[in-house]
């Protein structure tokens, strides 16, 4: 029940993550949950899992990049539900190309790794703020990542857009914490998720990752949606401005 009476929108909730906080969302009770996503069939899944389990939860097309988009979402949240308390930020891109190094990244790839990585994820605080200004308060959970802390040898526009919501949500924090809306991020290590599924298909590539995590092994979507939790509950309701990494212990050699 510990999030009983509280609504929700979770971008990128038709898998990985967002699938799981959606879920566990619905477990500890929530009034209402969106689904939003650009897939419609696997959002649609979530969204009718959860229904046929008791929960309530309503599937929304969300294309985070597009601002009138991101208005309908909000628009819809509170008409279907009366209010909004929590939006977690989840949806993300990683592209192969975007894997390069600074000199190989085209500005096609930086612009689109940026559009769904950072501008969704300001355009998801831009529009959630009214209406949990109108609840009293809510919670902004915007999914960055261990490379929004620490570099590595490619990954460019990834490091850029996620090392720039941590920062984004650090200013949220400040501009907001007076009415009541706390801001933080979390920061994944290495996870299987549907966005990682290619690449730790590759040759050797997810053992060296499992390599590089102290824990010893590769981390889950809910090891990542529990701390959505925590950040929606008003247990964390002292936590703004804050990061939460869940990565296996990776960041801390």
């Amino acid at each position: 029940m510990r999030l009983k009476g509280k609504v929700a929108i979770v971008s990128g909730g038709s898998s990985g993550i967002g699938a799981a906080a959606c879920r566990l969302f619905a477990g500890e009770k929530a009034a209402g949950i969106i689904v939003a996503d650009i897939n419609t069939e696997g959002g649609l899944a979530v969204a009718s899992a959860i229904n046929e389990a008791g929960g309530q939860a309503t599937f929304i097309h969300l294309d985070v990049s597009d601002e009138s988009a991101w208005r309908d979402a909000v628009a819809t949240t509170v008409s279907t539900y009366g209010r909004l308390d929590i939006t977690v930020n989840n949806a993300g891109l990683s592209l192969p190309e975007g894997r390069a190094r600074i000199e190989e990244t085209s500005l096609a790839v930086w612009d689109e790794m940026h559009a769904v990585n950072l501008t969704g994820v300001f355009l998801g605080m831009k529009h959630s703020i009214a209406p949990m200004r109108e609840s009293g308060g809510g919670s902004l959970i915007n999914i960055s990542s261990i490379y929004g802390l620490v570099g590595s040898i490619g990954s460019t526009a990834y490091h850029s857009a996620k090392g720039a919501v941590r920062n984004l949500t650090k200013a949220a924090a400040i501009q907001y914490a007076p009415e009541g809306i706390r801001a933080n991020s979390i920061h994944p290590g290495f996870a299987d998720t549907g966005m990682t599924a290619k690449l730790h298909a590759q040759p050797g590539e997810r053992a060296a990752r499992i390599g590089k995590t102290p824990i010893g092994r590769m981390g889950t979507p809910e090891d990542i949606a529990w701390g959505c939790v925590y950040l929606a509950s008003d247990e964390s309701s002292f936590v703004t401005g804050a990061e939460l990494v869940i990565d296996g212990g990776m960041v801390a050699q």
